[in-house]
């Protein structure tokens, strides 16, 4: 009954080599949605908070023209 279950050595290293193939564009995956979130976050704050971010760059610009 376990006997089947067991893997041999040779078995092993093929269903790891199987598996390790395809991490070679992982590091991208992970850099690109690491970037949409910050995008997303970024997005959310100017949303929420535009109007505000505004009226501070008005009054810094009405500062300097004066």
């Amino acid at each position: 009954m376990f006997g089947t279950l067991f893997l041999g050595r040779k078995e092993v290293g093929t269903v790891r080599s199987k598996f390790g193939r395809g991490q070679s564009g992982q590091g991208m995956v992970e850099y690109a949605l690491i970037l949409v979130l910050v995008s997303i976050v970024v997005i959310v704050i100017l949303l929420t908070m535009g109007n505000q971010i505004q009226n501070v760059f008005s009054n810094v610009v009405a500062a300097l023209g004066a």
